[in-house]
């Protein structure tokens, strides 16, 4: 479904990714590991079109979608959860849900039975939540996009165990329902748990990759590339 391969991104003089190549099949999960710095929010806002990478190219379906802006990767069916969540304080949480909807699959009703917190704040403000409560809309506005492919840079950052443990079954759930996903997070274990296939970035390359049960019988050697 998604092709990267000989990707470079600056943000001005600083050269960022350095020939990212990565494969994403349909109905897959991927994760994306590294320390911070090593470009991983970066490759996803170079696929998400807020960034137009220098050399290289994007492919969608064998389509190429090399430099194509938000709104058109959008329609291709990317859902994208940001890092700081991105949802709009002035607005409800049914606003919130309803403003990005589009017909299929994930109407209001099943995303507030995914996340039954929601259900009971439908018209509280967006700044009324709790931070994992705004996790979770976030969540649960990409999905009213119909994403075939739901992108969570680090979802889990800064909440609650209870909470972070909530939104692993949610993760779980979306990827035994076949929806492709890519995964960012501090918690490699967890996502090594929760995906099919994994790669490490580091200064802007990919260092390591393959299955991610293979990886979780190599964690000294991704410690080291880690940090950790």
């Amino acid at each position: 479904m998604l092709h990267i391969q000989g990707l470079h991104t600056h943000y001005g003089d600083s050269h960022v990714l350095r020939g990212v190549d990565l494969d994403l099949r349909a109905g897959s999960a991927l994760g994306l590991l590294g320390r911070n710095g090593m470009g991983k929010t970066t490759l996803i806002r170079t696929l998400m079109g807020y960034l137009k990478p220098t050399q290289g190219q994007l492919q969608w379906d064998g389509r190429d979608v090399t430099g194509w802006v938000p709104e058109r990767m959008a329609r291709l069916g990317l859902g994208y959860v940001p890092e700081g969540r991105g949802i709009f304080g002035n607005l409800s949480v049914r606003e919130n849900l309803v403003m990005a909807s589009r017909p299929g699959a994930w109407t209001l009703d099943r995303v507030l039975a995914t996340f039954p917190r929601l259900a009971e704040r439908l018209s509280h403000g967006g700044q009324q939540l709790s931070g994992g409560e705004q996790q979770m809309l976030a969540i649960g506005r990409a999905l009213m996009t119909q994403p075939r492919l739901l992108i969570l840079d680090e979802a889990t950052e800064g909440l609650a165990p209870l909470i972070v443990a909530e939104i692993w079954r949610v993760i779980a759930e979306l990827r035994a329902s076949g929806l492709s996903t890519l995964l960012v997070d501090r918690n490699y274990r967890a996502v090594l748990a929760h995906t099919d296939q994994a790669v490490v970035l580091e200064k802007g390359r990919v260092v390591m990759g393959g299955l991610s049960a293979e990886l979780s019988g190599r964690l000294p050697e991704l410690a080291q590339h880690l940090g950790v």
